[in-house]
């Protein structure tokens, strides 16, 4: 009987010390969400800025256009990512992708919700990526196919804070 006085006290003392470490977590990062969004507004009802980027051109050429983005903290995108070309690329910015908050991607009929950090698109192909630029920094963006990031296939990204 002790024992099991013993295991029903334990189990109520470990779910207690969960929920205060979920509190604790959730007091941590509901502060730096508030302050990237630099309002008390709900995120998810701003009107998404577009940003369109192609990947590589109709004459094949290895390049994303353009090749520099810059976004703002706090800020709701969506990125239009197109591949005219005739063959497949990436868009791999796994920095970039950490710190941001991927609301959901869409291609043709499938739609994908959770950590995105690299996309395929293949000849032709379009996706759009809705997101929340959350923490400042630069980030690098390749073509990691064999060849497609030496021949020019590069860029960077920038996340400004909303007082930039």
């Amino acid at each position: 009987m002790i024992g099991l006085v013993a295991k029903t006290f334990l189990r109520v003392w470990q779910c207690r010390c969960l929920t205060a470490m979920l509190l604790v977590c959730f007091w941590a990062i509901a502060p730096t969400l508030a302050l990237a969004a630099g309002t008390t507004g709900d995120l998810l009802k701003q009107e998404p800025i577009k940003v369109t980027v192609s990947l590589s051109n109709a004459a094949n050429e290895f390049k994303f256009e353009p090749n520099q983005l810059q976004f703002v903290a706090g800020k709701r995108y969506t990125l239009q990512l197109v591949n005219p070309s005739t063959q497949k690329h990436y868009f791999t910015a796994k920095d970039f992708a950490d710190n941001i908050w991927t609301q959901k991607v869409e291609a043709g009929k499938v739609e994908v919700k959770g950590a995105i950090r690299e996309m395929e698109l293949k000849p032709k192909a379009e996706a759009q990526w809705a997101f929340i630029a959350i923490k400042p920094g630069k980030y690098s963006l390749r073509c990691p196919i064999p060849g497609h990031a030496e021949a020019g296939m590069t860029g960077s990204i920038v996340i400004t804070s909303s007082g930039e």
